[in-house]
């Protein structure tokens, strides 16, 4: 039983359905592999790769690949003590097809409702929501009630402690009108501390894509730290007092959808050392370019050392 883990992460998680060949459409396919995915899970396994005790708050179906999940978090170092079997609800699973270098159409198989969307209020382990030193929270789950009031509740436990981060996460098929993103966004904007995203989610949750504009804009709504993917152009992020902003690590892309969550993992990481801004934001943008390298998503997560050797790589 883990009461206080060192990341708590809330929201999505399921199968993904991996095509095994590249270049070709998913009717072409004949082979796929099966992976643990959902972007929270997916987080909580990076900061796992990384030597810490991350615990999930979600659920699955009851059905095999609800018990799949459940035994392939624990084999991958997530405690499971916050993830419930839903009753009624199927586990979910993500095709996705595979055109390197930047094209990976996704395909979300969640009607009527995932369960992860299914978690409530009551589910929110008040011990650890308050003491965790990370928790992560997604704009996924704001996009549905009940999973919309158990962040909520968790933000409201936080109280705004060091470090609750948001990862922007927007998903346009998850919401009829990106308006009602940025409503949800700005009612939670201000009890986080560090709000993390791409240019387009930047632009849903505060009107800006140009990333400096976009830096301010999180900061004004009381983020402490705001950090802006900007695609090939790398990394930014700001505080009040502090500017870093990163290259781009190159890789030969095989599959890019990891490569965020995997970027989460490592900023954890970076956080639960102590590290400063621009170090971590170094970690994190390799980390996230070494799965980019990789087919798999949750299962690709880098070690601190295959990190740490691929930024000596560049140096020397």
């Amino acid at each position: 039983m883990v009461s206080v883990p060192d990341v708590l992460a809330i929201g999505r998680l399921g199968v993904d359905i991996y095509p095994l060949q590249d270049g070709v459409g998913l009717e072409e396919v004949s082979t796929f592999g099966k992976y643990l995915g959902g972007t929270a899970a997916n987080v909580a396994v990076a900061a796992a790769r990384h030597g810490h005790a991350p615990a999930l708050v979600a659920r699955v179906g009851d059905d095999p690949f609800g018990r799949y999940l459940l035994a392939e978090l624990e084999r991958l170092g997530v405690a499971t003590d916050f993830v419930r079997t839903d009753p009624t609800l199927a586990t979910p699973v993500t095709f996705c097809e595979i055109f390197p270098p930047d094209d990976f159409p996704l395909y979300f198989y969640r009607e009527p409702k995932a369960p992860d969307m299914n978690i409530t209020p009551d589910e929110i382990d008040e011990t650890a929501a308050r003491e965790a030193r990370i928790l992560w929270i997604t704009t996924t789950g704001l996009s549905e009630e009940p999973s919309r009031s158990a962040l909520h509740r968790a933000l409201a436990l936080r109280e705004r402690r060091a470090h609750t981060i948001i990862d922007l996460d927007y998903r346009p098929m998850f919401w009829s009108d990106p308006a009602d993103a940025t409503a949800e966004l700005e009612q939670v904007l201000g009890s986080v501390t560090i709000a993390i995203g791409n240019r387009e989610e930047c632009e849903v949750a505060v009107g800006e894509s140009e990333p400096q504009r976009a830096a301010d804009a999180l900061l004004e709504r009381g983020v402490e730290i705001a950090v802006v993917k900007q695609g090939p152009r790398g990394v930014l992020a700001k505080t009040r007092d502090e500017q870093v902003e990163v290259p781009t690590h190159a890789v030969n892309v095989i599959n890019g959808l990891g490569a965020g969550d995997a970027f989460g993992g490592a900023f954890c990481h970076g956080m639960l050392e102590g590290w400063g801004l621009e170090r971590t934001l170094r970690f994190a943008n390799v980390a996230g370019a070494i799965v980019a390298s990789r087919r798999e998503c949750s299962t690709a997560m880098p070690t601190p050392d295959e990190v740490e050797q691929a930024i000596a790589s560049v140096a020397s």
